[in-house]
């Protein structure tokens, strides 16, 4: 018998947040290091389709800002976005 507690499974992740982990994890936290879709899809192997879904409802949610630079719009994970990341890694 073992003698450390056993460790619940942590429940699954919702996509969005799995995304906005990988969006975090790839460097994409700050307008300088921002995205485009397409360098996302390059980082995430999602597609561009998927990630607007992804990107439009983490930015309702205020973890994703965007802007547009040479007529590219960029995305990087916002303030708020990085606390909610580094809540679900404690």
């Amino acid at each position: 018998m073992s003698r450390y507690p056993s460790v619940m499974p942590r429940p699954e992740l919702p996509e969005e947040f799995q995304f906005l982990c990988m969006l975090h994890n790839v460097g994409a936290i700050s307008p300088e290091r921002a995205l485009n879709i397409s360098e996302i899809s390059k980082w995430t192997n999602k597609e561009s389709s998927a990630i607007k879904n992804y990107l439009g409802r983490l930015h309702e949610l205020g973890y994703v800002h965007s802007s547009k630079k040479n007529e590219s719009e960029k995305y990087h994970v916002s303030i708020t976005g990085i606390r909610k990341v580094l809540t679900l890694y404690s």
